[in-house]
C-alpha cells in the first residue's frame, strides 16, 4: 500500500535506517517495558522497536495508516486510532516510555498536554524540529530561553541528543530536526503545574519588557523579594517557582 503524505497530520516519514538504529539506542528499550509511540506512521520506528519489545502500543491520527500497520498482523501491537492531543494517556496501564516523531503544527501543545500525565510517565523520546528542542534545552539570558523552557525543565530532566539532517525524510522538510530526551524529575520544584503556567505565561508576555511591566495585574515589587526590573529570560525555574509561590499568597 502506498501513502501520501498528508500536509494536515505535518507527515515527514523518517527513512534514514541509520538515524532509526540511532534513535533505537537512544530508547534503548527492555523486552518488558511498556512503550507507548505517538504517531507511528508506516512503522520506521514502530518494527524496528518491537524486535526488543514483548508489546507496544501506538497512537495514530490518520485511518489509512492504522489500516496499514493493521495489515501487518502484529499480535504484539495495540493501535489506538485517536488524536494525540487530546487522547487520554491514563488508559495506558502502569507507567509509560513515551516515543515519537512528532508532527511540527502540534508538538508545543502536545508537550503541555502530556505534562498532564508527567507522574505516569518514565520518559520521554522525541524527533521535534531542531528549533523547538533548542528553545526547550535553553538556559536563561539565552534569547531562545522562554515559556516552553521554564515549563519543561521545572519537571523534567531534558537533553539533546543528537541532530536529525532534512535528508533523513521523505517528503524533505525544509528545516532540521532534532532527538530531545526527556526523563520526568522525581521531585520537581512545584507540583501543580498550572499556576506556573499562569505566571510563565504572563512573564514572557511582551519579552521586551520587565518583569514588573508584564506582571502588573497580579504582583507588584512589595509582594516578591525577586527583582522585577528584570526581563523574564533573566530567572531560572527556580525563581518562576519563587514568583508562583508569592501569586498565590495574593489570592
Amino acid at each position: 500500500m502506498r501513502h501520501q503524505p498528508r500536509k494536515r497530520f505535518g507527515q515527514n516519514f523518517l527513512v534514514d535506517t541509520q538515524i532509526i538504529s540511532q534513535i533505537i539506542s537512544t530508547i534503548s528499550p527492555k523486552n518488558d517495558e511498556n512503550i507507548l509511540e505517538i504517531g507511528p506512521g508506516k512503522g520506521a520506528i514502530t518494527f524496528p522497536l518491537l524486535e526488543h519489545l514483548d508489546h507496544l502500543s501506538v497512537i495514530e491520527i490518520d485511518r489509512d495508516l492504522v489500516s496499514m500497520l493493521e495489515l501487518e498482523g502484529q499480535e504484539k501491537l495495540t493501535i489506538y486510532q485517536s488524536d494525540a492531543l487530546t487522547f487520554d494517556f491514563s488508559q495506558i496501564p502502569n507507567k509509560i516510555r513515551v516515543i515519537g516523531n512528532l508532527p511540527y503544527n502540534i508538538s508545543s501543545p502536545l508537550l503541555f498536554h502530556l505534562l498532564d500525565y508527567r507522574d505516569q510517565i518514565v520518559d520521554m523520546t522525541f524527533m521535534l524540529q531542531k528549533e523547538v528542542v533548542d528553545r526547550i534545552v535553553a538556559h536563561p539570558g539565552n534569547k531562545t530561553y522562554g515559556r516552553l523552557s521554564v515549563m519543561m525543565q521545572a519537571f523534567y530532566e531534558v537533553e539533546l541528543m543528537f541532530i536529525v539532517p532534512k535528508e533523513s525524510f521523505e517528503p524533505q522538510p525544509k528545516i532540521e530536526s532534532a532527538i530531545l530526551y526527556m526523563k520526568t524529575k522525581e521531585q520537581p520544584l512545584v507540583r501543580n503545574s498550572k499556576p506556573l503556567e499562569e505566571i510563565v505565561k504572563l512573564a514572557f508576555s511582551k519579552r521586551r519588557k520587565t518583569l514588573k511591566n508584564c506582571l502588573k495585574s497580579v504582583l507588584n515589587q512589595s509582594q516578591t523579594e525577586i527583582d522585577l526590573s528584570q526581563r523574564a529570560e533573566m530567572l531560572c525555574t527556580a525563581n518562576f517557582v519563587t514568583l508562583m509561590n508569592d501569586y498565590e499568597k495574593q489570592n
